[in-house]
């Protein structure tokens, strides 16, 4: 294996030529702005930052686009990047100034410089280990003069408006592609040679180009390795540093045994996402494998034969279609946003490929039983994921079907019935918050000012559906109420976008009287809401969610055990 040591200005050249292209086994860009924050920022301390691996070949390979335009190059052989896209994407985009094409989308990435950091930077890093979909909501006490004191600590940020018009904050590509500091010094007040900030900052936007001098350690393959090797350590390069999903390494050696399987993907992918289902390759890899091996696990991906992939992949894409049918056309799930998990979609399409695509009405109504359920539930959400799935695939496999499935789901929550406690500490991220519009929908709940029906779908952004916090979340922060309470999901309805705005942060025993005046009692009672006024008031809060939270277990259990035709807890 030869070594070489490259500039990133030069790595961001060969991209941009075409001389390093991307292997068809490579994942999509997915790194969020706060990466690319964290790896600049890394860059310009002077800290490691990994090391790029490549392999040089003329062999023809299967490849796919970067997320950065790229020339059409006509090299007779080029390097193949095995690891280091994220970074050498995001340093392309931030060089060159250039838009990455993520999900058929143009995004920008723009990283504003603090001129003015302080002389020792402070840890940055932050790290989230929680993958709960039950968590807090994503909501912060911290003041805005917290966080943007916070902010001047940092050398990095992600571009906000508000900080861009500030005088010390520049915009690092800017600065990549501007030779001369005087437009920057003059925006930050520095008004000569005799300014004491003058040399500092000049010394640092100096320190900030210095980055397109960074040297990464390049190791090369060599030309005699094969396709299939070169997978093979592509897959144990990232199964030890665990930069990848288990799906991202299953995809690189299911592309080794079947080419050209990548396009295949994406095309059914793209089919998918046309009829409201935009889902992860991964996914639809998982159901490849579930149905190819009958189970969901890709410890077996590197020993299944192309005839084996191939007919997984075509009986797994006629369980998923019928699949994404009856979510949408038998339960209204029509979005992937309305699912606790998207492996609900793989059970499903399991469950009906081996009844070959014919229910009865009872078995119709028991597996609309056993979704709402699932999905109310979190079946898939929490703990071991894929072992809940390989219990289902598992139980069909064996012919015991959704008798089985629902015994399963009954072991593992311990009743099936929805009740007030059920709905305590949840926020908009549970399970019950889905099945909460869910049921809202079909009992014709409108917004409280256009009086459109809700829906995930409306076009515009006064329209787009928001949840809207009947409480106010300033006037309950003020009042000393937690994150948790103010983000309760009993405090939650689903209105439009205007509406919400036009409300604001009014008490709702001011506006809630309005709009029961002008729509009537339907308007709330269509979700959940308490119509006693006495509930409205900011000092009956508490009261507030223990009655409301009652009345959505109520009608949640109601919805879901109309589907039931046995006992439920």
């Amino acid at each position: 294996m030869g070594k070489q040591s490259l500039r990133i200005q030069e790595l961001v050249n060969k991209i941009e030529r075409g001389e390093i292209r991307l292997p068809e086994m490579q994942r999509q860009y997915v790194w969020p702005g706060t990466r690319v924050r964290d790896l600049l920022d890394s860059l310009y301390r002077g800290y490691p930052s990994g090391t790029i691996l490549t392999w040089e070949t003329d062999e023809k390979v299967a490849t796919r686009d970067f997320a950065i335009e790229q020339e059409e190059g006509s090299y007779a052989t080029y390097q193949l990047l095995l690891d280091g896209q994220q970074r050498l994407t995001s340093l392309s985009a931030i060089l060159r100034g250039d838009p990455l094409h993520v999900k058929g989308r143009k995004r920008p990435i723009d990283i504003l410089f603090n001129l003015n950091h302080p002389d020792e930077l402070s840890i940055i890093t932050e790290v989230d280990e929680s993958n709960d979909v039950d968590d807090a909501h994503d909501a912060s006490d911290a003041t805005e003069e917290d966080i943007q004191q916070r902010l001047e600590k940092m050398a990095f940020v992600v571009k906000t408006n508000r900080l861009a018009q500030l005088p010390h904050w520049v915009s690092v590509t800017e600065v990549m592609n501007n030779s001369s500091d005087t437009e920057f010094l003059k925006n930050a007040g520095v008004t000569g040679f005799d300014d004491p900030r003058y040399e500092k900052y000049s010394a640092r936007l100096k320190k900030l180009r210095d980055i397109r001098d960074y040297k990464y350690g390049v190791h090369v393959l060599e030309r005699d390795k094969s396709y299939e090797e070169v997978t093979e350590i592509f897959v144990r390069v990232n199964s030890l540093g665990a930069k990848l999903r288990g799906s991202d390494l299953a995809l690189a050696q299911i592309t080794a045994t079947w080419r050209d399987s990548l396009a295949i993907f994406q095309k059914y992918q793209k089919e998918c996402a046309k009829v409201g289902f935009d889902l992860d390759v991964g996914l639809h890899v998982k159901n490849l494998v579930s149905f190819a091996t009958g189970q969901s696990r890709f410890k077996t991906v590197s020993r299944l034969s192309p005839d084996d992939l191939q007919s997984g992949w075509k009986s797994g894409t006629r369980g998923m279609d019928f699949a994404l049918n009856y979510l949408k056309s038998n339960l209204g799930l029509d979005s992937p946003a309305l699912l606790s998990s998207p492996f609900m979609i793989i059970a499903l399409a399991y469950y009906v490929a081996h009844q070959e695509f014919e229910l009865s009405e009872e078995e119709d109504r028991k597996l609309r039983y056993w979704v709402l359920a699932a999905n109310a539930k979190g079946r898939y959400s929490r703990g071991s994921s894929e072992t809940y799935l390989d219990q289902d695939i598992g139980a069909i496999r064996k012919g015991r079907g959704l008798d089985a499935m629902t015994d399963l789901l009954r072991t593992q929550f311990g009743r099936l019935d929805i009740l007030p406690s059920d709905l305590e500490n949840r926020n908009s991220r549970s399970a019950y918050f889905k099945m909460m519009f869910l049921v809202f929908r079909e009992d014709g709940a409108k917004d409280w000012n256009e009086r459109l029906r809700i829906s995930l779908k409306h076009k515009g952004n006064s329209h787009k559906l928001q949840f809207h916090h009947i409480f106010p979340q300033d006037l309950l922060k003020k009042k000393g109420f937690s994150t948790n309470q103010i983000n309760d999901i009993s405090n939650l309805a689903f209105i439009g976008g205007r509406t919400n705005r036009k409300i604001s942060n009014k008490n709702p025993a001011d506006y809630l009287p309005l709009i029961i005046q002008d729509q009537g009692e339907e308007a709330f009672t269509k979700q959940c809401i308490p119509i006693d006024q006495k509930l409205w008031d900011l000092d009956r809060y508490e009261d507030f969610l223990i009655v409301r939270r009652k009345l959505i277990a109520q009608r949640l259990d109601i919805y879901l055990s109309d589907y039931a035709t046995f006992e439920t807890v």
